[in-house]
């Protein structure tokens, strides 16, 4: 069945349940809708796009902080038989043209934390047919999604909630239908959009179910970007259940402890970072633990970086009771859950698992034979959510898809229980914080500078992020170049791509001229160690 169908008989099953709470406490707001309330937008957004003139397969960008909206918006999409086309909050406005014309976008749905960056390219947006703007004072030039909750189901009709039919659009689809494009990227940092099925999103509830043993009774505290499938994906375990969701505007350790206490959270998944500022909260004594009914909370797990077995150590110290694990995955993979930990696996803090429910992992060589365990290979995965391909891209899918197995690109080693863990990635991508940065992109940046002859950028680890981008710069002869003047020079690339080190150095490339960052990594890395794990 189409994961629409799951949202429509949560509706029948527990129309006056809550579904969805949003909370922001920076501005003590609290807004909730049923799961009645969320079927009836999805159908009313979905009725809106038909009458727009979306077809089957058509695209629709989702640009959208995490907000009550959000995944109304997502299934209404899904629902009309449209391609729902999620981006990343963090995009400019040229890479949010760039993706918008690789979707083929028909429609452009907004909120109004990007009316700049929209405004900059729309006279480049021409192939858009419609701009849908999600938030109070909608332009004149896009269609409004709602004013407020309070008058969704009224008579009104100045925004689509209040014009468009509650009942289903009826539109037939199959398991196996095209159903989103989330773009990933490789070391070129050009984009690629993934083709998931209906077919994959369905095997990311049952599999995060499986793993997490969601129940009607839990309530999912979720933190992390709802444009990236590892939010969303973790959230499907509960849907598939009909059980409620938070969704928390903020990280504050404060603002996640009170979620948990007020809304008697059960599961939390956090990144490195979230988990490292709670503790180094409760240790300074910034936030006060009895201050907050936790004892509901049973789950607490982290997934999209590598996390340091030292902070589960922490964490269990000041959560005994708490069951944890560890998930890996990657977009094309449908988010995580390919190999997790598993929360009866503990003891093994430091891997990123075994295989998940109904997945298949191997470890293999250059030549595709598997590697005996403690040796190093390539990560290939094969199980039900494995993307149906690159989206118009053949030449890059049959890169990563072979005879129906992913081929990861991250380096890994199985001990002789069957845990694997992560030893390199062949791509080069620094993760900071679960946000992707491609090195590629600040090289290339730092090359426009007349001083600089040469330049390398890698990560390296960091307590709180887990790893920082760093770059490695040789300058021109009889040039001077200092680390102030370099990071002020950065200052125009978005703020998490800036490098938060640099060091001076003859930059070492191979023979064809590719930089040798293992060379690097073994350099710098263990540098001016108070900083960094």
């Amino acid at each position: 069945m189409p994961i629409t169908e799951m949202l429509s008989r949560n509706a029948r099953m527990y129309p006056d349940e809550v579904s969805l709470i949003e909370l922001e406490p920076a501005i003590k707001s609290r807004k909730q809708i049923t799961w009645m309330d969320f079927e009836k937008q999805a159908n009313k957004f979905a009725n809106a796009l038909i009458e727009y003139g979306i077809k089957r397969g058509d695209k629709v960008v989702i640009l959208m902080m995490n907000c009550l909206e959000w995944l109304p918006v997502y299934f209404g999409i899904l629902k009309a038989g449209a391609m729902a086309v999620p981006l990343n909050f963090r995009f400019t406005s040229g890479e949010i043209q760039k993706c918008s014309e690789i979707a083929e976008t028909k429609i452009l749905v907004y909120g109004p934390e990007f009316s700049e960056r929209i405004n900059e390219i729309r006279d480049n947006l021409s192939f858009v047919e419609k701009f849908v703007f999600v938030g109070g004072n909608c332009p004149n030039i896009s269609e409004n999604y709602t004013d407020s909750y309070t008058d969704c189901y009224t008579d009104s009709y100045t925004d689509i909630l209040g014009k468009y039919p509650a009942n289903d659009p009826d539109v037939e689809i199959s398991d196996y239908e095209e159903a989103a494009l989330y773009f990933t990227s490789g070391t070129t940092g050009t984009p690629k959009p993934i083709i998931l099925t209906h077919a994959n999103l369905v095997s990311a509830c049952v599999t995060e179910n499986r793993h997490h043993l969601q129940r009607h009774e839990d309530n999912f505290l979720c933190i992390p970007p709802l444009y990236h499938t590892g939010a969303k994906m973790h959230w499907f375990g509960s849907l598939i259940v009909g059980s409620k969701a938070v969704i928390l505007k903020g990280v504050k350790p404060q603002w996640i402890l009170e979620a948990v206490s007020e809304e008697k959270a059960t599961i939390v998944w956090l990144l490195v970072p979230w988990a490292q500022d709670i503790l180094d909260a409760i240790e300074s004594g910034e936030v006060n633990l009895e201050d907050y009914d936790l004892d509901q909370w049973r789950l607490m797990h982290i997934g999209a970086q590598p996390v340091p077995p030292s902070l589960i150590q922490r964490w269990k110290k000041v959560f005994p009771h708490h069951l944890y694990d560890t998930n890996y995955g990657l977009s094309e993979s449908t988010g995580p859950g390919c190999v997790h930990l598993g929360i009866e696996n503990i003891h093994k803090v430091g891997a990123i698992g075994r295989p998940g429910f109904n997945w298949e992992v191997k470890i293999v060589d250059d030549k595709d034979n598997p590697v005996p365990d403690g040796m190093v290979g390539e990560l290939i995965l094969k199980g039900p959510g494995i993307m149906k391909g690159y989206y118009k891209n053949p030449e890059a899918t049959a890169g990563v898809l072979k005879n129906g197995w992913l081929y990861s690109g991250d380096m890994a080693k199985k001990d002789e229980d069957g845990f694997i863990y992560l030893v390199d990635r062949k791509k080069d991508v620094v993760i900071s914080g679960g946000e992707n940065i491609f090195p590629v992109e600040i090289e290339n940046y730092l090359m426009t500078h007349n001083d600089i002859k040469d330049a390398a950028v890698i990560g390296i680890p960091d307590r709180r992020l887990g790893e920082i981008p760093v770059a490695v710069v040789e300058t021109k002869s009889g040039r001077e170049l200092t680390e102030d003047m370099l990071i002020q020079f950065c200052q125009a690339l978005p703020r998490y791509k800036r490098p938060r080190k640099v060091f001076f150095d003859k930059v070492p490339r191979n023979p064809t001229g590719k930089i040798e960052k293992p060379k690097l990594r073994e350099k710098w890395c263990n540098t001016d160690k108070s900083v960094f794990l």
